[in-house]
C-alpha cells in the first residue's frame, strides 16, 4: 500500500479564498469553528499536522480574545508569514462585522415592525437559555474539585451582591490559581478539551517534525517591530478620536472601554458580555438590557466570534448617541462598529504575531496555566449571573412591579430542553423560537 502523498504547497491566494470561505461558514460558536477548521485544515487538506494544530489552539486558549479567530490568524501566519496572518484573522471577522452592520440597521429601522417585534420576542427567551447552557457547559469543563467551585460561587456572590468590576474578579481569580498552584498543583492543572492528538490523516504541509520556518523563529527585532506597529495603530487611532470627538466623545469612550475589554476576555465571548454589560448598558447607558438581548441573538445567528456582539453595541450606541448627527445616524452608527472591532481584536493580531514564535519554540512545554483554570471557573459564576439578568428583563420587562411574562417564561423553558436534553444546535433553536414568538405575537390580538 503506498504512503500518502504530502500535500503541495499552498499558494497565498488559494489560502485567501478559504479564509473568505471560513468567514462566511463559521458558526457554532468557537467550538463549532474549531471543528470546522480541524476538518479542513488538518483531515481534508492536510495544511497542518494535527499535534501543531493543537499546539497552537493550546496558546490561543491560553490568551484573553476568540480562540478560534486566534487560530485561524496562527495558522495563516505559520503558512504565509505576518500577512498571511492578518489576512487570515481579518476574513475570519469582516463577513459578520458587514453582516451585523447591516442586521442592526435592519434592527433599528424596522424594529417596531409587528414581524420583526415578534420574532425577537420569540429570540430573547433562546438567548437566555443560551447563556445558561454555556455556563453548565463551561462549569463542565472547568469545575473540576471543591477549589473550583468555590472560586465561581465567590464570583458569582461578587458580582451578583456586591456589583464587582469584572476586571478585579479576573484579576482577583488568576492570582488565587497562580499562588495556588504553588501550593496544590494538581488542583489547579489546566484540563479537559484539547490535549490529545489522533493520528491518521497522513503527512502534513506542516508536519510534527516540519522545521520552524524562518519567520517563524523567536528574534527581539522582530517581536520589537510587531509591538511596535500595534501600539502605533492603536495610539493612531486613539489620537484620531481624540482630536475629532474628543476624551468624552462617543467614539472615544467607547475605543477606550474596548480596547480594556479586549484584554479581559479569558473564556471566550460569554466570559466578557458581563463586563460589556456593567460598561455599555449600566455605566455608559448605550443601549437598554433588552437591546443588549437582541444583540446577543443576532451576534449568535451570524458567523465569525460571538465577540462580534461588541459590534452591535457599537453601531446601537453611535446610533443613539448620534455620534455625527441626526442627518448622518448610518454613517455614525457604521463607524461605531468599525471602531469597537477595531480595538476589540487588534490585540489577537498582536499576541499571535509577536507570541507565535515563542510558541514554536516550546512545543509539548506550554505551562503557567493555572491562573487561566481558576478565571475560567470564575467565569462559570460571572455567567450565571449574566443568565439572571437577562432572565430579569426578559420574564419582568416593566420591572418587578410590573406583570410577569408567562409566555417568554414557557418559551425560555422549552428552549432550555432542547439544548440540555435534546442537543439541538443554535440556528435551529433560534429559527424554533423567533417562529413561535412570531406566531403568538399576531395571534395575541385575536385571542386577548
Amino acid at each position: 500500500m503506498k504512503a500518502p502523498i504530502p500535500p503541495a504547497p499552498v499558494s497565498f491566494v488559494e489560502a485567501l479564498l478559504f479564509w473568505l470561505k471560513l468567514g462566511f461558514i463559521s458558526f457554532g460558536g468557537p467550538a463549532g469553528q474549531i471543528a470546522i477548521m480541524h476538518a479542513e485544515l488538518v483531515e481534508r487538506r492536510r495544511w497542518i499536522s494535527e499535534k501543531r494544530f493543537l499546539h497552537a489552539l493550546n496558546y490561543c486558549m491560553l490568551l484573553p480574545g476568540p480562540e478560534a479567530q486566534q487560530l485561524a490568524t496562527y495558522i495563516g501566519w505559520l503558512l504565509h508569514r505576518t500577512w498571511g496572518g492578518i489576512a487570515a484573522g481579518a476574513l475570519f471577522v469582516l463577513p459578520s462585522l458587514f453582516i451585523l452592520i447591516a442586521l442592526s440597521w435592519v434592527y433599528l429601522r424596522f424594529g417596531d415592525v409587528p414581524v420583526v417585534a415578534g420574532i425577537f420576542y420569540g429570540i430573547k427567551p433562546a438567548v437566555t437559555a443560551l447563556v445558561l447552557h454555556a455556563a453548565h457547559r463551561i462549569g463542565m469543563r472547568a469545575l473540576r474539585n471543591g477549589w473550583m467551585w468555590g472560586i465561581a460561587a465567590a464570583s458569582f456572590v461578587a458580582i451578583f451582591a456586591f456589583k464587582a468590576p469584572f476586571p478585579a474578579i479576573v484579576l482577583a481569580a488568576g492570582l488565587i490559581g497562580y499562588f495556588g498552584a504553588r501550593r496544590w498543583p494538581a488542583v489547579f492543572a489546566l484540563g479537559g478539551g484539547h490535549a490529545t492528538a489522533h493520528q491518521g490523516y497522513g503527512p502534513a504541509l506542516i508536519d510534527d517534525d516540519t522545521p520552524t520556518p524562518g519567520h517563524a523563529r523567536f528574534s527581539r527585532s522582530h517581536l520589537a517591530k510587531v509591538l511596535g506597529a500595534g501600539l502605533a495603530l492603536w495610539l493612531g487611532a486613539m489620537a484620531g478620536l481624540v482630536a475629532t470627538q474628543g476624551w468624552q466623545g462617543t467614539l472615544t469612550q467607547m475605543a477606550w472601554f474596548f480596547t480594556k475589554a479586549a484584554l479581559l476576555t479569558f473564556g471566550g465571548a460569554y466570559a466578557v458580555l458581563p463586563y460589556v454589560v456593567q460598561g455599555a448598558v449600566e455605566q455608559y447607558q448605550w443601549l437598554s438590557g433588552p437591546q443588549m438581548i437582541d444583540g446577543l441573538a443576532l451576534g449568535e445567528t451570524t458567523p465569525g466570534p460571538l465577540i462580534m456582539v461588541v459590534a452591535f453595541v457599537g453601531f446601537v450606541g453611535a446610533w443613539l448617541q448620534q455620534v455625527w448627527g441626526p442627518d448622518a445616524l448610518f454613517a455614525g452608527a457604521a463607524a461605531g462598529a468599525v471602531v469597537v472591532t477595531f480595538v476589540t481584536f487588534l490585540p489577537s493580531f498582536i499576541f499571535i504575531l509577536a507570541g507565535g514564535p515563542l510558541v514554536e519554540a516550546t512545543h509539548g512545554k506550554l505551562g503557567f496555566t493555572a491562573p487561566l483554570s481558576a478565571i475560567t471557573a470564575a467565569v462559570v459564576g460571572v455567567i450565571l449571573n449574566l443568565a439572571l439578568f437577562f432572565a430579569y428583563h426578559l420574564l419582568w420587562p416593566k420591572g418587578l412591579s410590573g406583570p410577569f411574562d408567562a409566555v417568554s417564561a414557557a418559551i425560555a423553558v422549552a428552549a432550555g430542553v432542547a439544548l440540555f436534553r435534546l442537543k439541538w444546535g443554535v440556528l435551529p433553536l433560534l429559527a424554533a423560537c423567533g417562529l413561535t414568538g412570531l406566531a403568538v405575537t399576531l395571534l395575541r390580538p385575536y385571542l386577548a
